[in-house]
C-alpha cells in the first residue's frame, strides 16, 4: 500500500492544482470584467436649444438633436453625437454659424472637438470647411490637422492641410496650402 500511496498523492496533488489554477482563470475573467468600465450620461437631453447671455445680450446660441452630459466621470464632458448647430453673435450683433455633425465638450481642459461636416461661416460671407476642428476655449484658438477649405466669396479659396487661427481671424497660420482665384472676363 505503500507503494500505491505516494502515486494517489501525486494524482490528488496535480488534481488540486488544476482546480486552483481553473478557479484562478475564472476569478481573472472576472476581474477583467470589472475593469472593462463602462460608463453612462449622468443626464440626457433631447432637441435642446440653449442661450448664452452675458450683460443682457445673447452671445450664442445651440442647438442641438440630442446632448449626454458625462459630469459623473474622472473627465467630465458633454457629447453631442447627433451634431450641433451654433450661432454666435459679437458686440456688433453680428453673427457667426458653426455646424457639425458631431460634437465633444471637455470640461477640465476647455476643448472642443467637431468632427463630420464642419462649417463655419461669418456675417460677411466668409466660410471654413473641414472634417474635424478643435477650439480651445482658454487661449480662444481654433486648429485643424485635418483638410480643409477657406473661401471669401464663391470665387476665392484657399484649401490645404493644417490651420489655426484665433476667433478674430486676425491670425491665421496655414501649413501646406494653396490659393486658387477665379478671375470672370466680362
Amino acid at each position: 500500500m505503500r507503494k500505491g500511496f505516494p502515486t494517489f498523492i501525486s494524482y490528488l496533488s496535480a488534481v488540486i492544482a488544476l482546480l486552483i489554477i481553473s478557479a484562478c482563470n475564472n476569478d481573472l475573467k472576472q476581474i477583467q470584467q470589472f475593469n472593462q468600465i463602462s460608463f453612462f450620461p449622468v443626464g440626457e437631453a433631447e432637441n435642446i436649444h440653449l442661450q448664452y447671455v452675458d450683460s443682457g445680450k445673447v452671445k450664442a446660441i445651440l442647438i442641438g438633436p440630442k446632448m449626454l452630459d458625462y459630469s459623473n466621470v474622472a473627465n467630465p464632458f458633454t457629447e453631442f453625437p447627433e451634431g450641433v448647430h451654433v450661432t454666435f453673435f459679437d458686440q456688433d450683433n453680428q453673427k457667426s454659424i458653426v455646424v457639425a455633425n458631431y460634437a465633444i465638450s471637455y470640461t477640465s481642459t476647455e476643448l472642443i472637438d467637431l468632427r463630420g461636416d464642419v462649417v463655419i461661416t461669418t456675417q460677411d460671407g466668409k466660410k471654413l470647411e473641414t472634417d474635424q476642428l478643435y477650439y480651445d476655449q482658454k487661449n480662444d484658438w481654433l486648429y485643424t490637422l485635418g483638410k480643409y477649405k477657406a473661401s471669401q466669396d464663391k470665387d476665392n479659396f484657399t484649401q490645404g492641410v493644417g490651420l489655426d487661427f484665433n476667433s478674430k481671424l486676425d491670425i491665421v497660420k496655414a501649413q501646406n496650402s494653396y490659393a486658387e482665384s477665379i478671375n470672370k472676363q466680362n
